[in-house]
């Protein structure tokens, strides 16, 4: 997990040092990493509470379980999915309480990604869809994607997994019956990249991503945010709050720049030929 975050907290960071924190210095720094284990949420947020920190940041799933466990310490969230369905904040533009952060993933993402899957993989009928359905966010997304599925004449299968050791099983499951895999945003997902990669290849199916890290491990391509961009703005944040304003009078930030990635290499390996109004879109090109 911390190897996949790395270029993301370097930003955020190096952002907060642009502002004038240092770390070590000014300001420390420390990280704590879930691993994709749930309950190991709850102990990094006793821990935090216990020593009345001055601000956590952290990814929406495990927002709600360091919500819970105070309201007083100031909570920023990052790649939010859908902030307001979870509760997390009561409004977007007045989010209250102690929480405010950035959300990374809106509806209209979902179709752009399965229009993206249809032009490039012929005849794409069945998408494979892989989420973490031990927490409402992706689990919510889930359910949106499949409307959007659904309005495209594809159909939708369900990879479902809560941790690690549910990945090959969830594979092994639907036993290659998909055209192509989405991978739903999620924690659990990231500290997992390699394994899911690794079956995906193996199992010849063009992965769609949200982010471009997937596609740096064999992901066809990938279609959302900059992370590195979404936590140097997540650094921004940390310093409002830091110099007195109240975490939940910082309105929540949606994103409003997209990156289109693409994997030649794999898409060479899979036989996949890019049409040309796709690779013209496209924003990097890893070959």
């Amino acid at each position: 997990m911390p190897q996949h975050w790395s270029p993301w907290t370097a930003a955020f960071a190096a952002r907060l040092h642009e502002l004038g924190w240092i770390d070590g210095r000014t300001i420390a720094i420390e990280y704590r990493w879930s691993e994709g284990r749930p309950e190991r949420i709850a102990e990094i947020a006793a821990e935090f509470v216990k020593r009345n920190v001055d601000v956590i940041v952290t990814n929406d799933s495990s927002a709600p379980a360091i919500k819970q466990a105070t309201s007083v310490i100031p909570i920023v969230f990052v790649l939010g999915n859908d902030p307001l369905g979870t509760g997390l904040v009561t409004s977007l533009a007045r989010p209250g309480g102690n929480v405010t952060g950035l959300s990374s993933q809106q509806t209209e993402t979902d179709s752009k990604r399965l229009e993206l899957l249809r032009e490039v993989v012929p005849r794409l009928r069945r998408v494979a869809v892989m989420v973490n359905v031990a927490h409402p966010a992706p689990l919510r997304q889930a359910r949106e994607l499949q409307a959007a599925a659904g309005a495209l004449g594809l159909e939708m299968v369900l990879l479902e997994i809560r941790l690690a050791e549910d990945i090959a099983g969830a594979f092994a499951a639907f036993n290659g019956q998909a055209d192509a895999l989405y991978i739903v945003q999620d924690a659990l997902a990231v500290a997992n990249m390699a394994r899911i990669m690794t079956f995906a290849l193996t199992a010849r199916l063009p992965t769609i991503a949200y982010s471009r890290d997937f596609v740096s491990f064999g992901a066809l391509m990938s279609y959302g945010t900059s992370h590195p961009a979404l936590f140097r703005r997540t650094a921004d944040f940390v310093d409002k709050i830091l110099r007195g304003t109240k975490a939940g009078d910082i309105p929540v930030e949606q994103p409003t720049k997209f990156e289109l990635v693409l994997n030649l290499t794999t898409a060479k390996a899979l036989g996949i030929t890019i049409p040309s109004n796709v690779l013209a879109l496209a924003d990097e090109v890893i070959e």
